[in-house]
């Protein structure tokens, strides 16, 4: 009776290592990605892209682009993911010239959330360059040019828009309450204002607050104005020390309205000096230390006036 019970633990121990040796198996089957291409989705939580690999048989440009997009529309069975083209919006138009590829999004496409909009192209982008005849990707939505939340043209992508400097591909977004400081109406004054935004953690949070600024309060909020040229382009931005090293483009020293270059200094200056890593900014424009520039500048309260007192000012220059 003895010998059948071991006999028995046996077979079925050699079953289950049977089971076990054929799940990893067919596991490093399902890990065998040559000849297959990867083709980017997004996870069910709209947080990252994972990548997926497909079979994809065609021949020439067109026939392979369509492939890829239909392998983007298409939905996983098990749903594991989403599918980056059946989120609500149709492709209208694409054109390939000279390796950018145009893609024209329906008007659905703007109704995507901030997140999930940058998931969606990331998605696309990686995805369609992986074809040999895709160099890069442009989109537009209904025949006018793609722009980001802060109002600025996207421009062509390519799948190295997606990587950040260490490496890590853009995945992931964090909620931030950030402080930015705004122009009265005679542009003198400063008025702070909280802000309560998602950005994408491969930007360094000091880039994501000067584009805030440059993009400027919107219309939302009335006495608050632009503190900083809308032209003016980021062309680098580091922390080091403390002290965050702000280079920007010329645009910064032309005064845009009746507001002074040391106002715009000081908005930014002052935003930045509430990030709990910066205590001085450095600006440099077209990468130098202009004349009419300190070395770097400390947070001036001096002034920041409140939105009741821009108000005032801004009641009183309409003569009310």
């Amino acid at each position: 009776m003895q010998n059948k019970t071991i006999a028995k633990l046996i077979c079925i121990l050699q079953v289950l290592i049977l089971l076990v040796l054929t799940g990893c198996s067919a596991q490093a089957d399902t890990q065998d990605t040559e000849g297959l291409t990867p083709v980017y989705y997004i996870n069910n939580d709209e947080t990252k892209t994972e990548a997926y690999y497909v079979q994809i048989d065609a021949e020439g440009a067109d026939e392979e682009i369509e492939a890829l997009l239909d392998a983007l529309k298409t939905k996983d069975p098990k749903a594991r993911y989403k599918a980056p083209l059946c989120m609500g919006f149709d492709i209208q138009n694409m054109t390939l010239e000279d390796g950018i590829l145009t893609l024209d999004m329906s008007i659905e496409y703007k109704r995507l959330v901030f997140t999930t909009e940058v998931l969606v192209r990331a998605a696309i982008v990686k995805t369609l360059c992986n074809s040999e005849y895709v160099d890069a990707v442009y989109f537009t939505v209904d025949g006018k040019p793609l722009k980001d939340h802060s109002g600025f043209e996207v421009g062509e992508m390519n799948a190295g828009t997606f990587i950040s400097n260490d490496g890590n591909e853009i995945n992931t977004y964090e909620e931030a309450d950030i402080m930015l400081y705004f122009a009265s109406a005679d542009g003198n004054s400063l008025i702070r204002v909280y802000r309560n935004k998602f950005y994408s953690t491969s930007m360094p949070l000091e880039r994501f607050v000067v584009d805030e600024l440059i993009y400027g309060p919107g219309s939302g909020v009335e006495g608050l104005y632009p503190s900083v040229n809308p032209s003016v382009s980021v062309l680098g931005i580091s922390t080091k020390d403390g002290v965050c090293y702000v280079n920007l483009s010329s645009d910064l020293l032309i005064p845009y309205g009746n507001v002074p270059t040391a106002v715009s200094v000081y908005a930014i200056t002052d935003s930045l000096c509430n990030l709990p890593n910066v205590d001085k900014v450095q600006i440099l424009v077209d990468g130098v230390v202009p004349e009419i520039l300190e070395s770097s500048y400390e947070a001036n309260t001096d002034m920041v006036i409140t939105l009741d007192e821009a108000l005032k000012i801004q009641s009183d220059m309409l003569g009310e």
